[in-house]
């Protein structure tokens, strides 16, 4: 089976390496591997914060990835001897007033019902977890299944695995995909070269929609949401574990790294395809991030960056065969591509390799924008 990837982020990579390891010809066509929204994420493993009601499938999918995390990494790791930067610490999720704490006691009934192990703890609790917290926390969620991965770590991991198994980069932009007979039938380059393919996939992030050749309705409208993400410094543990809560409406994290790396996130902007950093995103980002431990603004500035999440119509991913033959999508990933990555990498090479999405991911295909079909996703 020869196989071409449009797009080598996270969900490409991953893709690659799965459909390598089964012995397909793989082809990545990106210029700039990794220098989208992965290189930008946190890397958060954290399925239980991020959803809430009537989003069911999304959550079990996230879960079921968040689970596959132990072996997936191992494997790799072994395969590539890249350290990934694997965290499994829990998620500390903190509430500021009695209404926080409201909400957090009803998430936790939500998640409960679906399995979900969480536990609410009072204020002393949280402190005794982080030191570091502010004293006004008055009490929090920990969800200790949770953790984190460095995506600027794994990224190069997946694709060692997937070049060590024979899978070839090419550095160009995508153009088009060939489409003859009414089937997609190979990626032509901007420089003109053709790639046939049995099977290509399209994992553009939010530039999927800007490859030519597709015909209209094939792919789910993808829009760039843009999100800046600061990383500090500490030369001593500041915190052992992820923690985030709402401040002034918004959700803010931190998510630290065994290096002394402190990644603190993220703003969500729908401002198209602008990727400034700007002084209000870093002001707000500290801002918030001080409410919740006031020692943040005493460590070293590292860096700040902005990045675009690929936001389907519904905010979850579709993965899957399209209505064009021989096309698969792997796109919409919204802000959980990296923690999707495990299952997002075997779905679509089941997809590539045996025309078939398992169970867990079919929620997700891209029939459930046909007309007149209920959308399922979320």
């Amino acid at each position: 089976m020869n196989v071409v990837i449009i797009g080598a982020g996270v969900v490409g990579l991953g893709a690659a390496w799965r459909c390598a390891a089964r012995g397909a010809d793989v082809t990545l066509v990106d210029p700039e591997p990794s220098s989208g929204a992965s290189g930008v994420a946190a890397g958060m493993l954290t399925p239980v914060s991020e959803l809430d009601y009537g989003e069911e499938p999304l959550l079990r999918l996230g879960v079921a990835s968040r689970n596959r995390y132990p072996s997936f990494v191992a494997e790799l790791e072994e395969l590539t001897g890249h350290d990934t930067g694997h965290r499994t610490d829990g998620l500390l999720e903190v509430a500021f007033d009695a209404d926080d704490l409201r909400v957090l006691e009803e998430v936790k009934r939500f998640q409960e019902a679906l399995g979900v192990p969480t536990e609410v703890l009072g204020r002393r609790e949280c402190r005794r977890l982080e030191p570091m917290l502010a004293p006004t926390v008055r009490g929090g969620l920990y969800a200790p299944e949770d953790g984190s991965i460095d995506p600027r770590r794994l990224t190069p991991a997946l694709l060692a695995a997937a070049e060590k198994l024979g899978a070839r980069l090419v550095r160009r932009r995508a153009a088009e995909v060939i489409v003859r007979g009414g089937a997609a039938v190979g990626v032509r380059l901007d420089d003109g070269e053709e790639l046939p393919a049995d099977r290509v996939l399209l994992a553009a992030g939010p530039w999927s929609g800007d490859i030519g050749g597709i015909p209209p309705g094939v792919v789910p409208t993808v829009r760039p949401v843009k999100g800046q993400v600061l990383r500090l410094r500490t030369p001593v543990p500041f915190l052992r574990r992820t923690v985030r809560g709402v401040v002034r409406g918004s959700s803010v994290y931190l998510v630290p790294r065994a290096d002394g790396e402190i990644v603190v996130g993220a703003t969500q902007e729908e401002l198209g395809f602008d990727t400034r950093v700007t002084a209000g995103g870093l002001w707000e980002l500290l801002r918030d991030a001080r409410e919740l431990v006031p020692g943040i603004t005493e460590l070293d500035f590292a860096e700040v960056t902005a990045g675009l999440r690929p936001g389907s119509p519904d905010n979850a991913p579709v993965l899957g065969p399209s209505a064009l033959p021989g096309l698969v999508l792997g796109v919409g990933h919204y802000r959980n591509g990296i923690l999707l990555a495990p299952v997002s990498a075997d779905a679509l090479s089941a997809a590539l390799l045996d025309g078939e999405l398992p169970e867990v991911a079919r929620p997700f295909s891209p029939d459930r924008f046909s007309p007149g079909r209920p959308q399922e996703g979320t």
